[in-house]
């Protein structure tokens, strides 16, 4: 197991780490979080070398992708950076990419009953005015769990604030900033259930974020 404790604080620089093979050759990821090796609850950045294609493949759980950079393919379609996908559970498909791509993946970890099909390219979809100077572009959201694209524009100062079932940000471009420390494109940090921080950037800067979904059982509504 890898980063399961949701108690607890977890911040990866992701351009530092290492790639690693996965069982599809000329397929490689950066595990940010993982129940089991090759099954159960992950999260990864993941890489497509070109002409790279993964076999066809049911997600029980649900499988959740941002694509950072390149083109993700499959039977669908051709998926440029920036377009959202929820493959909701039962759902396969047969991935590919003729180019390369990186990918932000989060598998098996749907509400049994979020039975979405989601596509999204975010390069065409409107932003919506947040708080204060904030851009927000929703992408989902399910009972308590959200999930949007957020654009801060330079020099934005975010009141200080808990996380009610816990946060998760994946730092898209620019860098995000706190009373902890500053976090680079390419950073994934997860906070959990009634974490507090003050965020703010020094520059323009759009994360990928998610809450109220890290509920521990005991805490779970």
């Amino acid at each position: 197991m890898l980063n399961m404790d949701f108690s607890q604080r977890v911040v990866l620089n992701t351009s530092a780490m290492t790639w690693q093979a996965s069982p599809a050759k000329g397929v490689e990821r950066k595990p940010l979080a993982r129940e089991d090796k090759e099954s159960g609850h992950a999260t990864s950045v993941v890489r497509y070398m070109p002409g790279a294609s993964f076999k066809r493949h049911q997600h029980p759980f649900g499988e959740e992708i941002l694509v950072l950079d390149g083109v993700f393919s499959d039977e669908t379609g051709d998926y440029g950076a920036g377009n959202y996908f929820r493959n909701p559970p039962g759902s396969s498909h047969a991935p590919f990419s003729e180019q390369g791509c990186t990918l932000f993946v989060k598998l098996c970890q749907f509400s049994a009953d979020d039975t979405q099909h989601i596509k999204i390219d975010t390069t065409k979809a409107k932003w919506q005015k947040g708080q204060g100077g904030l851009s927000v572009m929703p992408l989902h959201e399910h009972i308590h769990e959200h999930t949007a694209l957020v654009k801060w524009p330079q020099g934005e100062v975010f009141k200080p604030h808990s996380h009610f079932g816990g946060e998760e940000v994946f730092v898209i471009s620019g860098e995000f900033c706190d009373e902890y420390g500053k976090y680079p494109t390419g950073t994934w940090l997860r906070s959990p259930h009634l974490s507090r921080h003050l965020p703010y950037v020094q520059e323009e800067t759009i994360i990928w974020v998610k809450t109220g979904h890290l509920f521990l059982d005991a805490e779970a509504v």
